[in-house]
């Protein structure tokens, strides 16, 4: 049977508004806890013993996620509770603690859980081009640079956070600071001298800024 009078009605009416999702409520609709496990490298035993305090006051009272350490693990477990609010509250906190355990700071890692749109990026200089020995270590220097100074305009250029652990280098920021940043590492790594990558990303700084306004 077809209707030839139209639907006013489906014309008429405006998008569904859907509450937010608890953290609580799965497909069954019964009440289940989640929890994740992250480890942490050995170096970052020391400093998460004193970061404690710092680490779990953010997940309990931001996120309302119960925390603890597993010490025989090593890895640092949280998991949802009736306090919870939102259902990513989880992989917020697993991606808090995962910056931490990579190498950044505790305030940086915060910004994760405020904020939607930053993300987490880690490569290797290897997956760049293959270096051994010596070039190798020019190249991480080139990262670097003196006192730190190349790695601090990067950050600052592109507003991210960067980490450099040996070999492997990790970046906090939005998508496209991400890439910004990645670029300029990835040019370091294939011979370029600072001095032109820097006039590379005052022009991406400048562009940014114009975008702002």
């Amino acid at each position: 049977m077809i209707d030839d009078e139209p639907m006013e009605t489906l014309q008429d009416s405006t998008g569904p508004t859907f509450e937010a999702l608890p953290a609580s409520a799965t497909k069954s609709g019964l009440k289940k806890s989640e929890t994740r496990r992250v480890p942490i490298p050995p170096h970052r035993m020391t400093p998460l013993k004193k970061d404690w305090v710092n680490i779990f006051g953010p997940l309990t009272e931001i996120l309302g996620l119960q925390v603890r350490m597993n010490v025989q693990r090593r890895s640092v477990e949280i998991r949802t509770s009736k306090h919870t609010k939102e259902i990513g509250s989880l992989q917020k906190g697993a991606d808090f603690v995962k910056a931490y355990a990579l190498g950044f700071d505790v305030n940086d890692g915060i910004a994760l859980l405020r904020l939607d749109d930053l993300y987490l990026d880690s490569f290797e200089i290897k997956d760049v081009k293959t270096l051994h020995g010596d070039h190798l270590s020019r190249a991480i220097g080139r990262i670097a640079g003196q006192d730190g100074k190349t790695k601090f305009t990067i950050e600052n250029a592109s507003r991210t956070r960067i980490v450099l652990a040996d070999t492997k280098i990790h970046i906090m920021g939005s998508f496209q600071n991400i890439k910004i940043a990645r670029d300029a590492i990835v040019s370091l790594i294939l011979g370029s001298p600072p001095g032109k990558v820097y006039a590379g990303l005052r022009t991406v700084a400048s562009r940014m800024k114009q975008r702002a306004f």
